[in-house]
């Protein structure tokens, strides 16, 4: 098994996860770009406040998805 720390390290080292750039993640619709830039930072904010970010924005992503489309939008 491997481990973390090593024995005259009492203090376990944390792994870093690789995050994403949102910075491109453009999709080409603003209210959903809007939605998505609350990610933003996300790294650096504390996990016990990832819950709420992602409910957040996963209620800004469904009231973009029930949004009526822009007239000459070419839609289905």
């Amino acid at each position: 098994m491997t481990e973390l720390n090593e024995a005259h390290h009492p203090i376990a080292a944390q792994p870093t996860p690789e995050w994403p750039d949102t910075a491109d993640a453009g999709v080409g619709d603003p209210s959903v770009d809007a939605a998505l830039a609350a990610l933003d930072g996300l790294q650096t904010k504390p996990v016990a406040d990832h819950e709420a970010l992602y409910a957040e924005l996963h209620d800004a992503l469904l009231e973009s998805l029930n949004e009526e489309p822009a007239a000459g939008n070419g839609g289905a």
